[in-house]
């Protein structure tokens, strides 16, 4: 299973896998406070004859768990080697039965360390489930469910290393509700991460200057139950463990049936609402990262975009100062037109990152010596990539584009000339655009979004006849009548127009049907004349 690490076994994938094992992301990893707290715990020692004498563990487990728990390696080898049945035995067994949170970790982080000092470990417990005819994973997904942090994403980094070491992949149930535990646990690290940052104090420069902000933070931090300098540990640990999250499905979307897996909860929405938020760099790394393994797949490299990934990844790119962070988002841009097999959607996907201005970044970047040779060669390649398709691109392909990414500005597309020659396309695919824009009516907070929008059902309705019946059939012409009432007047301006064309439009029909009948009351013989002829 380990070596499935990538669809179409991708060299590029594999050498960056490669530098990037997890070993080796463990050293990278060793100052986060899973890895201080691990290494904390090791250094306490538990008491297992309590545990045998009070008879909270067997005699098998008992004399197995003290000829573990040793200093030297070899001996540890020896045992298992030996007993490999007793070892996953034992192991479970403590971590179905014992209680206590501090055994608990030290339990965890001996297991730990027994799989990170040989992955081939990882199949003990696969052939104890087997002999047994049980599941390996329900004692590992049962302790997700405590309320210490340390307990489950340490339990959370196991269950990411049997899944991704072993032979025999996670089956479907259990790789689902993990998957979706890493999910939501993104979430509320997320959520908590902010909640604390809220909290947390600026400290002033001088005691008797401090700042309203810094009152304020001050009583957020009482208000919230902890000190200030508690606070900021606070948001220090939660901005860890959101690391800790994010490596576990660094490793986990390496392997391609769990990508589609972790698709299908999902996922993708999850990780870009996380990068749209105020996250560090190495969480943007991680999480960009996962992106990026994702795109090897060339039927979810064709979704992507779908997910808004561009125009997200794009604001990231232009603010980043981190080569890294630089490097894998021109890393997952290149993959985004490399791989779909759909070449309308790998030009769709260039057509984006124009109007997200990435050929903008990438001229600054052109600029810049890097390192790492990728970099260089990811520049080249994107910019020659965007340059052609800005030359083969008609108007209506940047305007559907524009509406497609949600950021509509006042580009050249929003004219006159535009609507009188292309009107008429956005009733395609079932009027595709126009639902993104009564959409982005309802549902955008931007002014500038909003005043486009209504522009553009306004220019709709202008130049296409039966325009007013399918934008009220389509609910937009209630939505553009709320927008009346907006406290921006740019959004108040655009929408009076809006609304205004779509009454023109009303009276000009009336008028030609009032002529009509007045015209069939002076000559109704006339009418039937002219009928029979």
């Amino acid at each position: 299973m380990a070596s499935n690490l990538a669809s179409g076994a991708d060299p590029k994938l594999q050498d960056i896998i490669t530098s990037l094992d997890d070993d080796k992301i463990d050293m990278l990893a060793a100052t986060s406070v899973l890895q201080q707290r691990a290494t904390d715990i090791r250094s306490q020692h538990v008491n297992w004859q309590s545990y045998f004498q009070s008879q909270m563990i067997s005699q098998e487990d008992f004399n197995f768990i003290v000829a573990f728990d040793v200093q030297n390696s070899a001996k540890r080898e020896s045992l298992l080697h030996s007993e490999r049945h007793q070892c996953a035995q034992t192991f479970l067994n403590l971590l179905g039965h014992v209680s206590k949170d501090q055994t608990l970790q030290y339990i965890l982080v001996l297991l730990d360390d027994m799989l990170q000092e040989n992955r081939t470990r990882v199949e003990i417990f696969h052939e104890y489930a087997n002999v047994k005819k049980e599941s390996v994973w329900g004692p590992f997904l049962n302790l997700l469910n405590r309320q210490d942090g340390f307990i489950t994403n340490m339990t959370s980094r196991i269950i990411a290393k049997i899944a991704c070491w072993s032979h025999t992949p996670m089956e479907r149930s259990d790789l689902h509700f993990y998957l979706t535990w890493l999910k939501d646990q993104l979430k509320t690290q997320e959520n908590k991460y902010h909640m604390a940052c809220s909290a947390s104090p600026s400290i002033p420069q001088k005691k008797d200057k401090r700042r309203c902000i810094d009152i304020i933070r001050g009583a957020n931090s009482i208000l919230f139950g902890m000190s200030l300098e508690d606070a900021t540990r606070v948001a220090q640990e939660n901005n860890e463990y959101i690391q800790s999250v994010a490596r576990c499905l660094q490793m986990m979307l390496r392997i391609d049936e769990y990508r589609f897996a972790f698709v299908s909860v999902d996922g993708i929405s999850t990780l870009l609402s996380v990068l749209s938020g105020r996250v560090n760099f190495q969480v943007q790394y991680q999480l960009i990262f996962c992106l990026w393994v994702l795109t090897f797949n060339p039927l979810l490299a064709e979704k992507m975009n779908k997910f808004n990934v561009i125009p997200i990844l794009a604001d990231i790119l232009s603010d980043s100062v981190k080569e890294k962070v630089t490097r894998i988002i021109l890393a997952v841009f290149r993959n985004l037109i490399e791989k779909p097999e759909d070449q309308q959607v790998a030009k769709e996907h260039c057509i984006a990152m124009v109007q997200c201005k990435v050929l903008k970044q990438l001229a600054i970047l052109e600029q810049r010596k890097f390192d790492d040779e990728d970099v260089t060669g990811d520049v080249e390649f994107l910019t020659e990539k965007l340059q052609c398709s800005v030359q083969d691109l008609s108007s209506f392909d940047e305007y559907s584009t524009e509406v497609k990414s949600g950021r509509l500005e006042w580009s050249p597309v929003h004219k006159s000339k535009f609507w009188r020659e292309n009107a008429q396309r956005l009733n395609e695919k079932n009027y595709e655009l126009l639902r993104i824009l009564i959409h982005l009516l309802e549902s955008s907070k931007d002014p500038l979004v909003l005043s486009v929008a209504s522009f553009d059902i306004g220019e709709y309705v202008r130049h296409y006849p039966r325009g007013k019946h399918v934008i009220e059939q389509l609910g937009g012409k209630q939505l553009v009548m709320q927008l009346l009432a907006h406290e921006d007047p740019n959004v108040r301006y655009e929408a009076l127009l809006a609304v205004q064309k779509l009454m023109v439009h009303n009276w000009e029909y009336l008028g030609r049907q009032l002529e009509k009948e007045q015209n069939i009351d002076k000559n109704p013989a006339g009418a039937q004349v002219a009928g029979k002829v």
